[in-house]
């Protein structure tokens, strides 16, 4: 899938891009009609869980959306792939039992 990512007042190292976007190109498992995807990488300034990671995924007519914080920013991307993993099964889930 093709995934733009942007790193807010930082520039993120490409061991970094590589392991978000594996993370999301897993998610195509559970819903195969993505389009594309934009992922928002933050350093916040205040206290430990200092790094957020925003992934908006495009899909159909759909679009799916996680942020989440963290110590790192590899802890964040599993978060929010974790949180589009249950959204992506509750949409698909939904989609089925609609055509029923």
């Amino acid at each position: 899938m093709k995934l733009q990512v942007h790193s807010i007042h930082f520039d993120a190292d490409q061991k970094l891009i590589d392991f978000i976007q594996k993370k999301v190109d897993k998610l195509e498992t559970f819903y195969d009609r993505m389009v594309d995807g934009e992922v928002f990488l933050r350093l916040n300034n205040e206290g430990i869980e200092n790094k957020t990671v925003e992934i908006k995924l495009n899909a159909p007519g759909q679009n799916f959306f996680a942020k989440e914080q963290a110590k790192s920013f590899e802890a964040a991307a599993d978060l929010a792939t974790e949180g589009l993993k249950a959204q992506l099964q509750k949409f698909k889930t939904k989609q089925t039992n609609g055509r029923g």
